[in-house]
């Protein structure tokens, strides 16, 4: 079961330890609506758990999505279980239904400063966007940081209201939110105020249609000319009888 705790970044989630191994023990769960995953700890050997599917999902519909903070409780043998702090490492999904078929965790520290990905909130309009005919193009849609697990903000706001035509935001330019630092190239361009780009009609094309709209010319034939072909199919016609009676005359 995945409950919300107090924080919207927080959850807890129930989970157990996974005796089915291999494709064939993955399947079975899953077709009983269960996640198969893994623990990975910096100390000692992976855990193999599985969690309700439907509880997985719930935990994940939180303002943190993938950087929601667990609390995984893994029931073991009887009167046993575990509680661990723990992030999402990778969630693998199905390539039709996109249904999440296995997930990995990541145990944590709480007072241990970590790295993660924090996906980027665009803010505002630019003024060139407005009245001057300019575009944003967003060049990056999120920030790799640095932060203790308690500070990972669910989105890193990016004001663009100051975007001037031909000005670009590096990731520098960013502000970041209290004992969060960057780990991205501090120079990577994250969006840029340009002019669109007007397409033109290639000239291959453009030769193409006009030759196409070109009217067909006729050439009429001359008097002579038209003379000198009959008097050629009159010759043909002479010389195929000929042929035909002396075939006439051979067979008799």
């Amino acid at each position: 079961m995945a409950r919300q705790s107090s924080s919207d970044n927080k959850v807890i989630l129930e989970g157990a330890v996974r005796a089915a191994r291999g494709k064939s023990g993955a399947a079975a769960l899953r077709r009983q609506g269960i996640v198969p995953g893994v623990v990975y700890g910096e100390e000692g050997a992976p855990v193999h758990v599985q969690v309700l599917t439907a509880d997985l999902g719930r935990a994940l519909h939180t303002k943190a999505k993938e950087n929601v903070l667990i609390t995984l409780r893994i029931k073991g043998e009887p009167e046993k279980q575990q509680e661990t702090t723990v992030l999402i490492k990778e969630l693998q999904h199905h390539p039709v239904s996109h249904r999440i078929i296995h997930v990995d965790f990541h145990q944590i520290s709480l007072t241990k400063r970590i790295t993660v990905t924090v996906p980027l909130a665009f803010r505002g309009e630019a003024a060139w966007v407005k009245t001057g005919g300019g575009m944003l193009e967003h060049l990056r849609w999120d920030l790799e940081v640095e932060c203790l697990p308690t500070q990972i903000p669910s989105e890193i706001p990016v004001d663009v209201s100051a975007l001037n035509l031909g000005q670009t935001l590096t990731a520098k330019s960013v502000a970041l939110p209290e004992g969060v630092h960057l780990v991205t190239d501090p120079e990577l361009p994250v969006v840029a105020c340009v002019v669109p780009k007007v397409e033109e009609a290639a000239p291959v094309a453009v030769e193409a249609a006009a030759e196409a709209a070109e009217p067909e010319v006729i050439k009429q034939k001359k008097p002579e000319e038209l003379a000198a072909a009959e008097e050629a199919k009159g010759k043909e016609k002479a010389e195929k009888q000929e042929k035909a009676e002396k075939q006439e005359k051979a067979k008799g």
